[in-house]
C-alpha cells in the first residue's frame, strides 16, 4: 500500500489468483462465509463497501480486489494498489459499540494483520499507532476504518486493509519508506493463505469486542504494548495541530497514544505519528 503518485515495481511473474470456493469453505462458522465479493479491478473496496452498507448489505460482507484504481488511506491520502501485487480487502461490520469506542476496532485490526502475517510467514511486524504495520522503518500495510454512526451507536463500519505482498522494488523516493513481504523475505507468499488467516484473526478480534468490550480492550492494550517499538520509548513527531515532538509513553485507558513532551504529557487523538528526525549538532 503505497502513495499513488509514486509507482512501485510489480512482480514480473505472478500467478496468485484467489479460490473463492475454497475460501468460503475454510471460513465456515464465521460471518464471512458466503460473503466474499471479488473484483478484478475496482476504484476502492472501502468506497463500495460503505455504499452497499448504506443499501443494507449484511455484516460479514468482504470486498476483495486484485487492483484498486482509486484506493484511499488515512487522512484522505490516495494509495496505489497495483494489479496482482497486494492484498486489498474491505470488511463490512455492524459492531455493538458506541462511535467513541471505534478506536478499539481499529487497533484490533492492526493486531489481526500482525497475527496473520506471523502465521503465514513467521515474520514479526512492528505496529505504529494506531494501525500501520512495518518491518524496521518501512511500512508494508495500512488500515483505514470508516463508519456511519448515530450519537450512541455505530450503524456500520468498514475495515479496509492493504498489504504489500509481491512488490519486488519501490521507486527511489519511497525505497526508505515502503516494503513488501516479497522484499523482506525474498520469496512469494500466497495471498489466499494471507487473506484466510487475516479474516479468521479479524473475526476473533471483533467477536471478543462484541462479547466483552472491557476485557477485549484491556487485552488489546496489553498485546499492543508488546507488539513492537512504537508504543513506548520511541522519539516521534506528531502531525496534529501545529505538530509536536516527544517520546511515546504507552496507551491510555481509551487506547490513545500518550507522548511525553518538553511541555508535559500529551495524548494523540487523530494525528499521524512518525519517527522524529534527530537534528545533527
Amino acid at each position: 500500500m503505497i502513495p499513488a503518485t509514486t509507482p512501485a515495481t510489480a512482480p514480473s511473474v505472478v500467478d496468485d489468483s484467489y479460490d473463492l470456493r475454497a475460501l468460503d469453505a475454510a471460513l465456515a462458522g464465521t460471518p464471512f462465509a458466503g460473503g466474499l465479493r471479488y473484483f478484478p479491478s475496482l476504484a476502492s473496496t472501502n468506497t463500495l463497501a460503505m455504499r452497499q452498507a448504506e443499501e443494507g448489505a449484511p455484516a460479514g460482507r468482504v470486498y476483495l480486489a486484485d487492483e484498486q484504481t482509486a484506493g484511499r488511506g488515512r487522512a484522505g491520502r490516495a494509495w496505489q494498489s497495483l494489479s496482482a501485487s497486494g492484498l486489498y480487502v474491505s470488511v463490512l461490520l455492524r459492531p455493538r459499540m458506541a462511535p467513541a469506542d471505534i478506536l478499539w476496532l481499529s487497533l484490533a485490526a492492526g493486531l489481526a494483520v500482525r497475527a496473520a502475517v506471523r502465521q503465514v510467514t513467521s515474520m514479526e511486524a512492528d505496529i505504529r499507532w494506531p494501525n500501520d504495520l512495518l518491518f524496521g522503518r518501512k511500512k508494508f500495510c495500512g488500515i483505514l476504518v470508516e463508519l456511519n454512526a448515530e450519537v450512541t451507536r455505530v450503524r456500520h463500519c468498514v475495515v479496509g486493509i492493504g498489504i504489500n505482498v509481491h512488490q519486488e522494488s519501490f521507486d527511489p523516493s519511497l525505497a526508505s519508506l515502503a516494503t513488501s513481504l516479497r522484499v523482506e523475505t525474498g520469496r512469494a507468499w500466497p495471498r489466499q493463505d494471507l487473506l484466510l488467516a487475516l479474516l479468521q484473526a479479524l473475526h476473533r478480534e471483533a467477536a471478543a469486542l462484541d462479547a466483552d468490550a472491557s476485557a477485549a480492550a484491556a487485552s488489546i492494550v496489553e498485546r499492543l504494548s508488546g507488539a513492537g517499538s512504537w508504543m513506548r520509548g520511541k522519539r516521534v513527531r506528531v502531525e496534529e495541530g501545529e505538530g509536536y515532538s516527544g517520546v511515546t509513553a504507552g496507551l491510555d485507558a481509551r487506547g490513545f497514544l500518550r507522548v511525553r513532551t518538553a511541555q508535559g504529557m500529551r495524548t494523540v487523538v487523530s494525528g499521524g505519528v512518525r519517527e522524529a528526525v534527530r537534528e545533527s549538532r
